[in-house]
């Protein structure tokens, strides 16, 4: 399952952040979902920060009309640092939002086509790369980061990967599961993708969650490929089609997910956040108390 093979480095991301947001309205009317806070932090920071910890050198966002301010926060605020620096205030919290020139780039996905189309988009920059793909909704956190566990493993086997976690059989049919192979620790061999299975004809209990490692070659796929599930062009069933083509693992994601797409899995992350934080966490753990008295 691994080799020795140098393999090429991955060193651009894609982020498919042009979707409307429409579970979060009237927060989302007017700002990106991708811009909602957890804590002090949007959640594309989260996101961002993941990839760099993994190595990535160049953000691609392929975003929709109204998701200006998802550019604008990783700019650098020029009247903001002044008067703070004024004030004798630190620059030190913004650190994280400053990304070298041109290591930035945004692409346009006019028409909501789904994943596999938004991906698509993004073909000119990623060029003849591998690349690595994150679904801002899906919160990941551990030590290391889920994107640089699954570099790691890349490292060792090339081709493509996809994060995986383990969940309770009766949660498989509302997931994309994998079919798998052989296992090597965390590392899983995938024999095939099926998509939100019956629990009793689930191959697997490993779900697929929002990070992706892919070789260009996905592109072409993506170019022939016809809609989908939903009249969507879908990316999962571009990576079917490299399966068996080229090497295909699951990583199993040593951390917590928490689903930012919804707003139950929302508040969970902010409060999971916010009690592991030294400056937070016996305020709110108190607060928690008082309100569930």
């Amino acid at each position: 399952m691994t080799s020795s093979k140098a393999h090429k480095p991955i060193r651009k991301a894609v982020f498919p952040v042009a979707g409307l947001g429409t579970r979060f309205l009237p927060a989302t009317k007017a700002i990106p979902k991708e811009m909602l806070p957890v804590i002090d932090r949007p959640l594309i920071q989260y996101a961002v920060d993941e990839a760099r910890e993994a190595g990535i050198e160049q953000l691609i966002f392929v975003t929709g009309r109204g998701k200006t301010s998802i550019v604008e926060h990783f700019d650098t605020a020029y009247e903001l640092e002044a008067t703070m620096t004024e004030r004798d205030k630190s620059l030190a919290v913004l650190e994280p939002t400053r990304v070298l020139p041109g290591n930035l780039v945004t692409v346009r996905q006019q028409v909501p086509l789904g994943l596999g189309h938004a991906i698509w988009c993004a073909r000119a920059i990623v060029g003849d790369e591998p690349f690595a793909i994150f679904l801002p909704d899906e919160l990941m956190i551990g030590q290391p980061g889920c994107m640089k566990q699954m570099v790691d493993a890349y490292n060792e086997t090339g081709g493509n990967l996809i994060s995986v976690l383990e969940v309770p059989e009766d949660e498989v049919s509302s997931y994309g599961v994998i079919a798998p192979g052989a296992r090597n620790g965390a590392l899983t061999e995938v024999l095939g993708l099926v998509e939100k299975p019956k629990r009793a004809d689930a191959p697997s209990n490993l779900i697929i969650s929002g990070r992706y490692i892919l070789q260009p070659e996905v592109m072409r796929v993506l170019e022939n490929q016809g809609k989908g599930a939903g009249g969507e062009v879908q990316l999962t069933d571009a990576m079917a089609q490299m399966i068996g083509k080229q090497p295909f693992h699951a990583v199993t994601f040593a951390g917590k997910r928490y689903d930012c797409g919804s707003k139950t899995g929302f508040v969970e992350a902010t409060l999971a956040i916010a009690l592991e934080r030294e400056d937070m966490r016996d305020e709110v753990r108190a607060m928690a108390l008082r309100l569930l008295r």
